[in-house]
């Protein structure tokens, strides 16, 4: 089966392209939260990896609590700044959803609240002026992660 990848009102066009891309090439799902800062056929999007998205197996959500009565909240881990634990710490486990949050503000607050034993982070320095990770990099670090731990399926 593998991941999911879920992005809460993603802003930069090229990011989600990027990520797009590597949804398609490991067999990952990619679940777009609403309002979303540009459209699937915005010209960027197309050059960071709309090509792709005939091989890519992608849903819309008008909103996050849309996709949590879908799938039920014990699949998801979500991704942050502010996360207590690693991300190699964790065990994921096949067909989780892994959250990531817009750009410019991350996972809204009262959503990583009320799932805090499911907050993880990257390790990075702890600097002011590197505040976070690329969005798209941070997907791939942590997509990854998921797909070694449960032994890469379906890929060579």
């Amino acid at each position: 089966m593998g991941v999911n990848i879920v992005l809460i009102e993603p802003e930069i066009p090229q990011n989600t392209g990027n990520i797009a891309r590597s949804c398609a090439a490991t067999g990952s799902s990619l679940h777009l939260v609403k309002p979303l800062g540009f459209s699937v056929d915005d010209k960027h999007l197309k050059r960071a990896g709309l090509d792709y998205w005939h091989l890519l197996d992608v849903h819309f959500y008008d909103d996050f609590e849309e996709l949590v009565k879908k799938v039920g909240k014990d699949k998801f881990f979500y991704a942050t700044t502010k996360g207590g634990n690693r991300h190699s710490d964790m065990e994921f486990f096949d067909d989780c959803y892994l959250v990531f949050g817009k750009e410019t503000r991350g996972i809204p607050l009262e959503i990583l609240n009320k799932n805090k034993d499911k907050c993880i982070r990257i390790p990075m320095l702890n600097n002011e002026k590197a505040r976070s990770l690329n969005l798209s990099n941070s997907v791939s670090i942590i997509m990854y992660e998921a797909l070694r731990q449960i032994e890469y399926p379906g890929l060579i």
